[in-house]
């Protein structure tokens, strides 16, 4: 390289060895302007590099301002060269610039793209698609450094790039900073690798690159007429023969000519290691960012520390690893290393060693190795003086007032909802749930099951930046956004069952007023909607969302008003409804009916509703349902069921009905049909401590004739399939034994069965009511735990 020309510095993207030679050249030429591939938009950020507040991995977010979910990213590390460039322009008061091509373009151009897809695929559904946009340039774009390494003999790309450039002054960051020629040399070389290969294929398959390098060449043009010779330009290492090349201005300007645009908007946003092993905006990505980290930032030994490292992390997990372990692995990797003929052990070799010294030779604490440290969950950190949008400003002063830390790594967070500041929490992330910004996940709590606890798994992935970013348009805060978006949602829902939902969802995130808008659009829809399988699907979610009035203090007396309203519907149209249907619908319809008892049973119960018995005018109609013949026999079934667990229907006559259903007038397809609703759903224990059902169903199973029994079976084997084991164990020794009364007695029909009494023995049952109180939080005396247990 000669003085005249500008200091071309080829690097590969997120490469820890590209970075320290990048620092090592500017150290060296000390130019008096940094030029950087990226998007030009982002020059006004470049400042932000040198904040406080800004520690990487962070990446530069631009979206189209009309449409924000439509975005593109460029991540850096603390490893990217171009990250280490921009902070050297820093350190020394020098201007850095992005001279890629703009994001305005970018943008506008992969939405005519994937446009263009989706022309292509209406005219041709069978056509491949995905192979527009950085995906599919991606998958076309040749890869230099295989065909390379391919070249050299090796057939693994990265140990290639380790060996040559990786290794290369791994242990000495400066090594080179005072001989300008012995810092510039591994660039000549790549530089000259990449013309060979860019004689050989040409621009790599794609046109894109040829704008992009265009937009470059122009930009190094003009940074050249302000700065002279003192420019060093700091790309990826297969853009470096293009910019070296000489090209009319106006060839250069034609390829521009006529790109489209959208406007955009951009930023910092905080990006994570685990997003680095991904394509990116650079469409680069690494598969051990925490690994490239470590080479990075070890001043030396870099193999020692990093076992030390490793074994640090296992011994996390309770698994012993000692100094000793540490020595032998440090020794075996080098021995690997001298074997295989590499300068120094790198990743291949280190893993090596540690799965054969540390973990026994087992892959299982490998893969967690992997996962927490060559992979790692770090998360990079924005200033505030960051430009966002009011949403995003709001969440983050919500997340700092709440102690809700984003983070990286995934993490479960258990909520108790009668403490304020919890009950913020949960509200918050309903919010931002409705708004389609998952951070948090509910999960089932592995303590209590009471309506007052909630667990959420959190994980803050980048993504959710640009979630954000789209969902700005509903507001300037996290609830003004979500109480417009409920009232849109409610607005263009279909179903009933979705409004429903979304009532509920309006109390679990406190949104009082979208409540109004969404009960009455809930309110129509229910009076419009004639289907009774809509209405029982929708009431159990509009009762659910009673339970939760008393610990969130949300008044719930017009949800309350609205769901005792389609109670009564469903009361009136479920008997028609029931008729003349086919097994499947039959079996939805069953799925229904359960869903409205336990709905009717919370309704009933809230202090809410003030509509008189609505639970005895459900009895009425499971009574109805039970005796009209033109129910299928699982409905049927199943409501005698309910009455029994209810107390409406005795055992003896739920037997008669059951002996009813199991004579021989009774087709035995409706019979096994019968028998599934009564008995399915939890009924193993019914048939085990009332051997007069169990007897009625033995008797009715051997009198099947064979011509049907092939039809029964797999009726019966999957309503009894679904018993635990030892249900099913205690069952067939009933069966063995011959179940049912025997000469009248009860205790015939229990004698023998373990753990059962021939009739209930009061006494012992009420000595453990004390217990039962002290368990309960109930007022007990020391006096009546006396003898408890003996």
């Amino acid at each position: 390289m000669s003085g005249s020309q500008p200091l071309l510095l080829g690097v590969r993207h997120h490469g820890p060895g590209s970075a320290r030679a990048v620092r090592a050249a500017l150290d060296a030429a000390v130019p008096e302007v940094v030029l950087i591939e990226g998007p030009p938009e982002a020059d006004a950020l470049v400042p932000l590099a040198a904040d406080q507040g800004m520690r990487p991995p962070v990446a530069l977010l631009a979206h189209a301002v009309d449409e924000p979910g439509r975005s593109a990213f460029w991540p850096l590390a603390e490893f990217s060269p171009e990250w280490v460039a921009i902070r050297w322009a820093l350190e020394h008061d020098v201007p850095a610039r992005f001279i890629d091509l703009p994001a305005t373009h970018t943008l506008a151009w992969r939405k005519a793209e994937e446009q263009a897809e989706a022309e292509e695929e209406e005219e041709d559904p069978s056509a491949p698609s995905g192979l527009s946009g950085p995906s599919a340039e991606h998958t076309l774009r040749l890869d230099p450094l295989a065909v390379l390494a391919e070249t050299a003999g090796y057939d693994d790309p990265e140990r290639w790039w380790e060996d040559v450039v990786e290794h290369r002054g791994a242990g000495d960051p400066g090594e080179g900073t005072r001989d300008r020629e012995a810092a510039l040399a591994p660039f000549a070389a790549l530089e000259e690798a990449m013309g060979a290969l860019r004689e050989t294929y040409g621009a790599g398959g794609h046109d894109r690159d040829l704008v992009r390098e265009a937009h470059m060449r122009l930009q190094l043009r003009s940074a050249q007429r302000e700065f002279g010779d003192g420019v060093a330009v700091v790309c990826g290492a297969w853009h470096v023969p293009a910019l070296r090349r000489k090209s009319a201005v106006t060839a250069d300007r034609a390829l521009l000519k006529g790109l489209p645009k959208v406007k955009t908007d951009m930023t910092w946003v905080p990006w994570t290691h685990r997003r680095l092993s991904r394509s990116s905006g650079y469409g680069a990505g690494i598969d051990s960012p925490g690994w490239y980290g470590h080479l990075f930032g070890a001043q030396d030994r870099p193999v020692e520390r990093w076992l030390t490292k490793v074994a640090g992390l296992l011994r996390e997990e309770d698994r012993i690893v000692s100094s000793a372990h540490v020595i032998e692995a440090v020794r075996l990797a080098g021995t690997l290393a001298a074997m295989r003929g590499r300068p120094l052990p790198g990743l291949t070799e280190t893993t090596d060693a540690v799965r054969a010294v540390m973990c026994d030779g087992s892959d299982v604490p490998l893969a967690l190795v992997h996962d927490r440290l060559v992979v790692g969950d770090v998360l990079g950190e924005v200033p505030d003086t960051a430009p966002a949008v009011p949403l995003q400003r709001d969440l983050t002063l919500l997340q700092r007032r709440l102690r809700l830390k984003p983070d990286a790594l995934e993490r479960e967070l258990e909520l108790d909802l009668r403490k304020e500041t919890d009950a913020e929490r949960s509200r918050l992330l309903h919010r931002l749930r409705l708004l389609g910004i998952g951070w948090g996940e509910p999960a089932r709590s592995r303590g209590s099951t009471g309506t007052f606890r909630e667990t959420w798994r959190l994980r803050w992935e980048p993504e959710l930046s640009v979630r954000v970013a789209e969902a700005g348009v509903w507001g300037t805060t996290v609830a003004a956004a979500a109480t417009a978006k409920a009232e849109a949602d409610a607005q263009a829902a279909q179903a009933l069952a979705d409004v429903t939902a979304l009532a509920e969802h309006c109390l679990l995130a406190g949104l009082r007023d979208a409540l109004p808008v969404v009960m009455r659009v809930l309110a129509d829809r229910a009076a419009l909607d004639a289907d009774v399988g809509h209405l029982a699907q929708a009431l159990p979610a509009l009762v659910r969302s009673l339970r939760y009035g008393d610990v969130r203090g949300t008044d719930t007396t017009a949800l309350a008003e609205v769901a005792a309203g389609l109670a009564e519907r469903v009361f009136v149209g479920l008997p028609p409804a029931c008729t003349a249907l086919d097994a499947d619908a039959a079996e939805q319809m069953r799925g229904h009916v359960d869903a409205v008892h336990g709905a009717v049973g919370l309704l009933a119960e809230s202090s809410a509703a003030s509509h008189g018995d609505l639970r005895a005018r459900w009895r009425s109609v499971l009574r109805s349902l039970s005796g009209r013949d033109t129910v299928p026999g699982v409905i049927r079934g199943r409501a005698v069921r309910l009455l029994l667990d209810e107390g409406e229907v005795g055992q003896d006559e739920a037997a008669r009905l059951m002996g009813l259903v199991l004579s021989p007038g009774t087709p035995p397809q409706d019979a096994a049909a019968w028998i599934e609703g009564f008995v399915g759903g939890g009924g193993g224990m019914l048939l085990v401590h009332d051997e007069r059902l169990l007897g009625l169903v033995d008797a009715w199973l051997t009198g099947v004739p064979a011509d049907a029994f092939t039809d029964v079976l797999p009726l019966l084997r999957r309503t009894f399939a679904a018993y635990e084991p030892g249900v099913r164990r205690t069952l067939g020794e009933l069966v063995r034994r011959g179940p049912g009364v025997r000469g009248g007695a009860s205790a015939g029909r229990t004698a023998g069965i373990p753990g059962f009494a021939p009739e209930p023995d009061t006494e012992r049952a009420e000595a453990v009511l004390p217990l039962v109180r002290l368990l309960l939080g109930l007022d007990t005396d020391d006096k009546d735990l006396a003898g408890v247990g003996t």
